[in-house]
């Protein structure tokens, strides 16, 4: 491709010597064309890429909060109930969790920082790992198809998030009598569910967030299904 361009670009100079015969207009205006090219590249790299860089970012957030929308369509809902039955202090912060129709990006970004900020005191003798086991195997091939998709390598909490739940799934599956485990496998199993729930936590309040602001109607649909709301209810009352 180079080659070529440099070829055209030797016979159009030629050509113009042929039927000019004037080498010092060529001369002129190769060195204009050289000191051009400096702005000119600046020009495409750093402003018109940037321009489509942009763009390409913003095709991809999208895409990506699709994937993340499926996953808790499909999962991560339900696993907030399931992991929140193994967390003593559940009751205490769930009000923060609460969100509205009239929240804000600042509001978001609030709760976000509160739940980074929670001493999570997860028991896994607490809930019910039987049912958490059958639950995360039942979801197991539907997991990995999402791990397959190459967006996610560009979100890093996400897969992150994906790869502590498949670690919670393996290490339920490897143990058949879970209600006669050892404390110290308790206590193990407790560490592996407070690092699921404390990323599936942090990751479903910035997906509510990007929903809000792109898929109004379906953020309607979560406030109203919100698993912390003891009050919620898909229904419309008034």
């Amino acid at each position: 491709m180079s080659v070529t361009l440099i070829v055209i670009s030797a016979f159009l100079y030629a050509l113009y010597y042929y039927m000019y015969k004037d080498t010092h207009e060529i001369l002129t205006w190769f060195l204009m064309s050289a000191a051009f090219l400096p702005l000119n590249v600046l020009v495409v790299t750093f402003i018109i890429e940037g321009i489509i860089s942009e763009r390409d970012k913003r095709v991809l957030l999208k895409k990506l909060n699709m994937v993340i929308g499926v996953f808790y369509s499909e999962v991560g809902t339900i696993l907030l109930r399931l992991l929140s039955s193994f967390n003593a202090d559940t009751r205490r912060f769930s009000s923060d969790l609460i969100f509205s129709s009239r929240w804000t990006p600042q509001e978001f970004d609030t709760a976000i920082n509160k739940v980074k900020k929670y001493e999570l005191k997860i028991d896994s003798r607490a809930g019910n790992l039987d049912d958490l086991k059958a639950f995360l195997g039942s979801k197991r091939d539907f997991l990995l198809r999402l791990l397959e998709n190459p967006n996610l390598l560009e979100h890093e909490t996400f897969t992150e998030l994906l790869w502590s739940v498949f670690h919670v799934n393996d290490e339920l599956i490897n143990r058949t009598q879970l209600a006669e485990l050892h404390n110290a496998d308790f206590n193990h199993i407790s560490g592996d569910i407070k690092r699921a729930y404390a990323l599936l936590l942090t990751e479903w309040l910035s997906y509510m967030n990007n929903l809000k602001r792109d898929y109004p109607y379906l953020y309607s649909l979560a406030v109203r299904t919100n698993p912390f709301d003891p009050d919620a209810s898909a229904e419309i009352t008034e």
